[in-house]
């Protein structure tokens, strides 16, 4: 059947189908039903929204705290690699043991010396023994930046070489100094 042909029918048998009048308000009620309908509707699609908009928060954060992690791991590691030549391998761990005992055991020999007539030299032993350790500590994280670069490592032994080599060259003058006052002093008498 066609279109027209249904729509003929329901016009030559309306007086059949309105066997009941619509009760008064019945649209009111029904388009408040409706509405009602789609109100709860929308509500239940903005909580199901909202329940799958949520799980983005507790994962950001996590994520973030894992970050924040993840950094304080790596500059944890880059300060215990920074730390000095001991860090390397248990035989540089040695190296600077032996290079430490020994430049403090020369420190203590020079400041032993400090007299009034030695006064400028020992200071000025210090001043240099400081410069070189600032370099050190350059030298440190340059390490850590590195990754143990065999030429960061020969550069921090010829450090600790080089204070040795400085505080021996100069109780070697003091004691020279010393040597050539005694000998003044045994010539005067």
């Amino acid at each position: 059947m066609k279109k027209d042909d249904i729509d003929t029918l329901f016009e030559q048998n309306r007086t059949d189908f309105d066997v009941h009048d619509t009760p008064q308000g019945h649209q009111k009620r029904f388009l408040a039903k409706l509405n009602a309908k789609t109100e709860a509707e929308k509500n239940v699609s903005k909580e199901k929204q909202t329940e799958k908009g949520n799980w983005w928060k507790p994962i950001s954060i996590a994520a973030t705290i894992a970050v924040l992690i993840a950094i304080g791991f790596l500059f944890q590691n880059n300060e215990a690699k920074a730390s000095d030549l001991a860090s390397v391998s248990p035989e540089m761990e040695k190296t600077q043991s032996f290079f430490t005992s020994a430049i403090n055991k020369e420190l203590q020999t020079l400041k032993s010396f400090d007299t009034p007539e030695t006064k400028e030299l020992v200071a000025d032993a210090l001043t240099q023994i400081e410069v070189l350790e600032k370099e050190y500590e350059t030298l440190k994280g340059d390490l850590a930046e590195s990754g143990n670069d065999k030429r960061v490592i020969y550069a921090m032994i010829t450090n600790f070489q080089n204070r040795i080599d400085l505080l021996e060259n100069v109780i070697k003058t003091i004691e020279e100094i010393k040597t050539l006052k005694a000998n003044r002093n045994e010539n005067t008498i």
